[in-house]
């Protein structure tokens, strides 16, 4: 049985931006399922994770949450009740005044975060303060929010733990 890749994007932009293209190819390239919902009609980000959590429900096999700046937020919310192989997160929209989940904890194999130096909408002390306590994999790259000019480095690092996962289940 397959598994399969949950993409969750950010409040601003869809299902299918630079990114999640890119990583869905990596997804595909390595037999793995990629759905990406739309969540552009909901801005509340605890309605994102009840619509991914009810997504997930009946899968054979955990699947990999992505997400990107409040996708990542939806992400390791939702992966309390999912219970996912891996959390990939780009840019995660992390100890924001007014989310529900004011210290969001991610329960997962395997968590992986990607952060931008220059990002000018979550800080980067939030993000350090986030991988430390949840003791995560955390890689600082020159860029900002958007991540836009890190695509390859993405896709390899998010190549390197699907391999990882389809190495030891």
């Amino acid at each position: 049985m397959e598994r399969t890749v949950f993409f969750a994007h950010g409040r601003e932009s869809g299902p299918w931006g630079a990114k999640i293209l890119a990583l869905a190819e990596a997804a595909r390239e390595r037999d793995f399922m990629v759905e990406s919902p739309d969540y552009s009609d909901l801005m509340n980000p605890d309605e994102r994770v009840e619509r991914l959590v009810a997504l997930c429900t009946g899968l054979g096999r955990p699947p990999v949450l992505v997400g990107s700046s409040m996708g990542a937020y939806v992400s390791i919310v939702a992966s309390a009740a999912i219970r996912p192989v891996a959390l990939f997160l780009m840019a995660p929209a992390v100890y924001i005044p007014g989310y529900r989940e004011e210290e969001p904890v991610p329960f997962a194999g395997k968590t992986v975060i990607v952060h931008g130096w220059d990002d000018d909408i979550i800080p980067p002390s939030h993000v350090f303060r986030f991988a430390r306590i949840n003791r995560t994999q955390l890689h600082l790259v020159a860029d900002g929010h958007r991540l836009e000019n890190q695509i390859p480095f993405l896709v390899r690092e998010f190549g390197m733990l699907l391999d990882d996962i389809r190495r030891h289940g």
